[in-house]
């Protein structure tokens, strides 16, 4: 992952000027594109923070940038700036998820604000994203006998009983519920419940 910062695309160069100057002097790191194409050439899964498209821009616009965006599968928010008239045309990119939009003149505190939190927002999906993909590949080195013991353990059974289930030995049962607490790095059935909540 990079490190996380904000990408802001305005063809205005002393919007970006300003705001970078201003996204800066609150200690957010800031990089600056001229067109919606320079920040797409650059753009990969791994760029964090948030986006900060101008709505009308030479070239590509901002609602192609963003739609290309999400074409690509970015969860990146994305914040829009916008000329009065296109107010309708900003609402409507909030239900497409857009994470906000400020009309120009903008009040510089509150942009600043929303980066902050937009940032935030996209740290706390990749973190989320990287529990769940830690989890999933846990889950990919256990065995089918491990999974099918995981199951039991799930439903509250003890060793006994799932070893009569499985028609196999109490022993056999204890050996690979050791295995599959050690591969998914628990110590208990509860953490283990706890540890798949968001997969079930």
């Amino acid at each position: 992952m990079t490190l996380p910062q904000a990408h802001l695309v305005d063809d205005d160069e002393a919007i970006r000027d300003a705001l970078a100057w201003l996204l800066k002097s609150r200690g957010l790191p800031c990089q600056t594109y001229d067109c919606a194409e320079s920040f797409l050439a650059v753009w990969t899964p791994k760029l964090a923070g948030c986006v900060i498209l101008d709505m009308r821009m030479p070239g590509m616009s901002g609602l192609d940038c963003f739609d290309a965006l999400r074409e690509r599968g970015s969860t990146l928010p994305v914040i829009f700036l916008t000329g009065h008239g296109d107010v309708p045309l900003a609402v409507a990119t909030l239900k497409k998820g857009a994470f906000d939009f400020f009309e120009k003149p903008f009040n510089d505190n509150e942009l600043a604000t929303r980066v902050q939190e937009a940032m935030a927002l996209d740290a706390g999906q990749r973190v989320a994203s990287a529990t769940v993909d830690s989890v999933n590949t846990r889950l990919s080195t256990l065995t089918t006998r491990e999974r099918q013991i995981m199951e039991q353990v799930l439903l509250g059974k003890f060793n006994k009983v799932i070893a009569d289930e499985l028609n196999i030995s109490m022993r056999t049962v204890e050996v690979h519920r050791a295995n599959l607490f050690d591969k998914m790095k628990v110590k208990t059935a509860v953490e283990l419940a706890n540890l798949l909540k968001p997969q079930r």
